[in-house]
């Protein structure tokens, strides 16, 4: 756990461990809207070789209505980031910690919000890692 970031790690390999990440965030109401895969656009653009690093940007759309309804500003934040990497041999799952970015923006509306996604967001990666 840093300022920024819920870290888990999980003995399951990189594809089974997205997979598991896209199936939890489903199942606490998260869509995937984005998907960068960092270790392809590396390779492309700087012929970098890395481990795998998968970024999932990931949307509770009741929770970002809520959100922007409450400080439109907040949007620049969404989604939420999710990611699933390998790191020393060691399959990594973290997701953004929500409360941390958003009560910058001093809304205590807001504040609730994040507190929930952040919920949210934690019992996702908990079932993964």
């Amino acid at each position: 756990m840093s300022a920024i970031a819920m870290t888990r790690t999980t003995d399951l390999p990189f594809d089974q461990a997205v997979e598991a990440c896209r199936s939890a965030l489903a199942g606490e109401g998260f869509g995937v809207l984005t998907e960068i895969d960092m270790q392809a656009t590396l390779k492309a653009k700087l012929d970098v070789d890395r481990d795998p690093y998968l970024i999932l940007g990931a949307c509770h759309p009741p929770s970002a209505h809520a959100a922007i309804g409450a400080a439109p500003e907040v949007g620049v934040l969404l989604p939420c980031n999710v990611t699933v990497s390998v790191e020393d041999g060691t399959t990594t799952v973290r997701a953004m910690d929500p409360s941390g970015a958003m009560d910058m923006i001093g809304d205590p509306a807001v504040s609730k919000v994040a507190a929930d996604v952040r919920d949210r967001l934690e019992r996702a990666i908990d079932s993964v890692g």
